[in-house]
């Protein structure tokens, strides 16, 4: 799927499942990291599937709005706006460089999307709370993002074979 192409109403709906389904595995393996006001879930996953999948514009997509519902239903609202552009932006830079690509671009993608977002979660807690909380929230996220990051590329890997339509 191109960026400027018109989204089919398959392709909306595709999106949104997919959306949903990194909701609800996000909100489902959920581990608290109280010393940064966040925590280490799933949504990488969701997000570099969609990227790797479905290109930049729906890995934006499916960031973005995974990022934003899941910070609205976890209560952490402080974040969602953070999270619709760090990780909208993760599945923007996935999709322009893994979609369609060979595995080891694949691989770059998903690892240079993870640095992004370790890099918008340190500026936006320093935002919020000061540099040291976006330090300390470094380790964390690049866990969460190497975890994501790792289950997404597996699992898109198994999704394109059993699903032709998005070759």
């Amino acid at each position: 799927m191109k960026t400027a192409e018109k989204m089919s109403t398959r392709e909306v709906v595709l999106v949104a499942m997919i959306t949903a389904a990194t909701v609800v595995i996000a909100r489902i393996f959920i581990i608290p990291v109280p010393m940064t006001h966040g925590n280490v879930n799933l949504c990488d996953a969701g997000i570099f599937i969609a990227a790797l999948l479905l290109g930049q514009r729906d890995g934006a997509i499916v960031g973005g709005l995974a990022g934003f519902l899941l910070d609205l239903i976890s209560g952490y609202s402080q974040y969602m706006l953070f999270s619709l552009v760090v990780h909208g932006l993760e599945g923007f830079v996935a999709g322009a460089i893994g979609y369609r690509a060979k595995p080891r671009w694949q691989i770059v993608a998903v690892i240079v999307a993870v640095i992004v977002m370790v890099l918008g979660y340190f500026v936006s807690d320093s935002i919020l709370y000061q540099i040291p909380v976006g330090i300390l929230g470094v380790p964390m996220n690049l866990v969460q993002g190497l975890v994501g990051a790792v289950v997404g590329y597996l699992m898109s890997l198994t999704l394109k074979n059993r699903l032709s339509y998005l070759s």
